[in-house]
């Protein structure tokens, strides 16, 4: 009998051990799928990086041509504005400059006939020829005197030298001009020198 039931729990037994090992087999199975899989997602998730930090590095090497294109255009730009600035105060007064040219031409004409003559009226004449010529060039850029005998002191356009005793004048009035100022538009290039009466 203890054989006959010694072989039952054999039997019994054997099953179980086969069980067991049946079911280790199967835990184990999905370990190394779950192992193969996660030595595959690191490669798969490195290549992913490597490419996209591929895509941003040249993207930063697009930007930063495209910055250094755009600092050589402002570079140039300025160059450009600062030399047209520089050319054109340099040849502001071109305009002015040839206007006066053929008064210059009459004061050297007048002067080679003041060689050449005696006549002293004729060479005052001349002069003052001049002066209306040159006078209307002036006038034409805008350049006017600054009105002085007979106004009222202004200290924006006048500038007194000195105050003296006038029975013809109210005080404050300009009573003579020692020198003409002038305007060029409407700004102050020499306010004139007067005398004002007190």
């Amino acid at each position: 009998m203890t054989n006959g039931h010694q072989k039952d729990n054999e039997s019994a037994q054997e099953p179980v051990y086969e069980k067991e090992q049946t079911t280790d087999t199967q835990v184990e199975e999905p370990k190394n799928d779950a192992a193969e899989s996660v030595s595959e997602s690191p490669d798969s998730e490195e290549n992913a990086c490597v490419k996209e930090l591929e895509e941003l590095r040249e993207q930063v090497k697009e930007h930063q041509e495209r910055y250094l294109r755009v600092q050589a255009d402002f570079d140039n730009f300025r160059r450009r504005s600062r030399l047209e600035k520089e050319d054109f105060a340099k040849y502001a007064s071109i305009k002015l400059i040839e206007s006066l040219l053929p008064v210059i031409d009459n004061f050297d004409r007048a002067l080679q006939s003041s060689k050449d003559t005696k006549d002293f009226d004729a060479l005052a004449k001349g002069i003052e020829m001049v002066y209306r010529q040159l006078d209307q060039v002036l006038t034409q850029e805008g350049l006017s005197p600054i009105e002085a005998v007979g106004e009222p002191f202004n200290p924006e356009f006048h500038q007194a030298i000195m105050q003296v005793e006038s029975e013809d004048h109210e005080e404050g009035i300009i009573v003579e001009e020692v020198q003409k100022g002038y305007m060029l538009k409407d700004k102050v290039i020499r306010p004139s020198m007067v005398k004002v009466s007190r």
